[in-house]
């Protein structure tokens, strides 16, 4: 772990531990003493804890603290530290498709349902970092335009007046496919994690499910410690 990556985390840590409770960041010069590192490792430091969404800096008075993301178990990942204006999307398809038995399971539709389904690349700061296949029902969604689905599904579900709730994310290690590492433009076999996805809204139903592919991946979790579960397990 680099310096700049040692200080993130442990501001993150500071945080969610109430080490700030005035809700406000020491100041740059401050905290380049306290972790003996230059200004220069501070302020990108601070800059990615901005773009995550943790801090707001205000000129002249300081950097205070988002009060209202703490209620999240998911700090960030390699994708979501990103603002939307660094991350684009390019659409290689989108079509109607009969719903397969799974979308009928999941979804709780019929086979002669539809779903969308659409294949994208995502590209942040110019590089491609991620494969994403997702499936939509079309009738929550009858309009998914192709411009829709290369800006944030997110902001396109919220704008359909739906509330989401919940995601359900199993994550996996995988080698890339020849397919894939084209695409990635990345070597056969190379290291990647898979990730399998269901949106949740707020009336229970799955309004999405996707299968992204990501290089370079990361992510960082404040999660609740399960007493429960911990004591199944030492059973």
């Amino acid at each position: 772990m680099n310096k700049k990556e040692f200080v993130i985390n442990d501001l993150l840590s500071k945080i969610y531990q109430n080490y700030f409770p005035d809700w406000k960041l020491p100041t740059e010069r401050e905290l380049a003493a306290q972790y003996n590192v230059s200004r220069y490792t501070i302020q990108e430091s601070i800059k990615k804890l901005k773009d995550m969404g943790m801090v707001n800096v205000i000129q002249g008075s300081g950097i205070f603290l988002n009060k209202n993301l703490q209620t999240s178990p998911l700090i960030y990942n390699s994708l979501t530290e990103n603002p939307y204006s660094s991350i684009k999307s390019k659409v290689i398809e989108l079509q109607k498709q009969s719903a397969s038995p799974e979308d009928q399971q999941i979804f709780g539709i019929t086979g002669k349902d539809e779903v969308w389904v659409y294949h994208r690349l995502r590209i942040v700061n110019y590089r491609t970092m991620q494969i994403e296949i997702s499936r939509l029902p079309v009738a929550l969604f009858p309009t998914l335009t192709h411009q829709d689905a290369e800006q944030s599904i997110q902001s396109y579900v919220l704008k359909h007046k739906y509330t989401i709730s919940h995601y359900l994310n199993t994550y996996e290690a995988i080698a890339l496919n020849k397919e894939q590492a084209m695409l990635l433009q990345q070597k056969r076999k190379s290291p990647a994690m898979k990730i399998s996805s269901r949106g949740i809204l707020s009336n229970g139903k799955i309004f999405e499910t996707s299968e992204i592919v990501a290089i370079d991946y990361k992510c960082t979790y404040f999660t609740a410690f399960n007493n429960e579960h911990h004591k199944r397990r030492t059973q």
